[in-house]
């Protein structure tokens, strides 16, 4: 009989354990199970209260419909961009994995996509530059279309990084842009092929006999050994003239500009001051090098010059009193510095602008050229170069 009435009462616990389980379900909900969550409060601000913050992370964990469709990852990636993207500043942005090693590979020259540098200009997404001999460039894209629609997506109030992930992708495939361009009034429609794209770094030749037409297309890691090769070619050769065309060169490494000017100056010069926002400031100047620096120089710049070529052409502008020829510049004069996060993730972070020699902003006024020429659209379609005709007709008085 005591057998029989332990069996009954742990049989009543059994069930007043499911039952009420099952009350406690229905008045108060069941937390979902999403995974074990860790290092929530560590390197967590002391003067920031991050309780609203959770308290919203509980709220999806516990209430949200679709449970299934929730990740932990996914919520701290959305979180970290939401928090890199108020800052307002399109050129600092988180990079989740796969963003990350696209980025790492069009530093080292190579990617899959169309071949375009683009930005955000008054916050509406602005071809910067398309690279030579890319699909965007056989495709008619030009410095300064604006993008206004990916596919059937709008790019209003698009983000800078989501706009990159949309354009590239896998070779083959294609993608459709609309866009707008300065002085037409209706938009136009291309569908571009994407590519491999290998970012050639720098190409010269002589014209006329005795000057060098020098076009630096990207400063990346290749650049310096690149660009050395030419240098030295050109002392050898019977030049005695330069051009530097910097034309829709997007910019790149700081210190490939930096190294580049050494080429054209004196050592010691000043290249570009760095400037942070709690006012110290970096000064970089020139090494011994000088291979150059005698040659009488013009450059080149349009709307897509940005970064580095900006930075190298206002220091051979205060340094040598190199004229200028074209179009005032992109005016992309900050310094980015990435980040490494766990998992391949990265954050790109704005940390600096740069100045000048002569200590003029090159964010807020780009590089205004001494000479203004402008290339219109039917000099492209009918292979006309205004600009570096003008370039040679200013060289030769040199």
């Amino acid at each position: 009989m005591k057998k029989i009435a332990l069996s009954v009462i742990i049989i009543c616990l059994i069930l007043a354990g499911f039952f009420g389980g099952l009350i406690y379900d229905k008045v108060y909900g069941s937390p979902a199970i999403v995974g074990e969550l860790i290092n929530r409060t560590v390197n967590q601000p002391k003067d920031v209260d991050f309780s609203q913050f959770w308290q919203v992370w509980d709220l999806l964990h516990d209430d949200y419909v679709d449970q299934g469709k929730l990740t932990n990852k996914e919520l701290l990636y959305g979180a970290i961009e939401g928090l890199v993207n108020a800052v307002g500043d399109p050129y600092t942005v988180f990079l989740r994995p796969k963003e990350s090693q696209k980025f790492i590979q069009e530093i080292s020259g190579s990617f899959s996509g169309i071949g375009i540098e683009i930005g955000l200009r008054n916050n509406v997404l602005t071809v910067i530059s398309p690279i030579k001999n890319s699909p965007a460039e056989k495709a008619g894209l030009l410095a300064g279309d604006k993008i206004i629609k990916i596919g059937d997506k709008s790019t209003a109030d698009m983000k800078l990084d989501e706009a990159v992930n949309l354009i590239r992708g896998p070779r083959g495939t294609f993608v459709r842009l609309t866009y707008l361009r300065n002085g037409a009034k209706d938009s136009r429609e291309v569908t571009i092929i994407r590519d491999n794209i290998k970012i050639p770094t720098v190409a010269w030749k002589i014209l006329d006999g005795n000057i060098a037409h020098v076009q630096l297309f990207i400063f990346n890691k290749n650049v310096d050994i690149e660009f050395d090769k030419v240098a030295k070619e050109i002392a050898k050769s019977k030049t005695e003239k330069i051009i530097l065309d910097l034309r829709n060169n997007p910019g790149g490494l700081l210190d490939s500009a930096i190294n580049i000017t050494g080429y054209f100056t004196d050592p010691g010069q000043v290249v570009t001051i760095e400037r942070f926002g709690d006012g110290k400031e970096n000064t970089f100047r020139t090494q011994p090098n000088g291979i150059l620096k005698n040659y009488p120089l013009v450059i080149l710049l349009n709307k897509g010059s940005a970064s580095a070529s900006e930075i190298l052409a206002g220091a051979l502008k205060d340094n040598r009193n190199v004229t200028i020829i074209g179009e005032t510049s992109y005016g992309k004069g900050s310094v980015q510095e990435v980040k490494d996060l766990p998992e391949g993730a990265s954050v790109k972070i704005t940390i600096a602008k740069w100045f000048t020699p002569n200590n003029q902003s090159i964010s807020e006024q780009g590089i205004k050229p001494d000479i203004e020429v402008k290339k219109t659209e039917e000099d492209v379609n009918t292979n006309k170069d205004p600009q570096l005709d003008k370039a040679l007709e200013v060289i030769k008085t040199k």
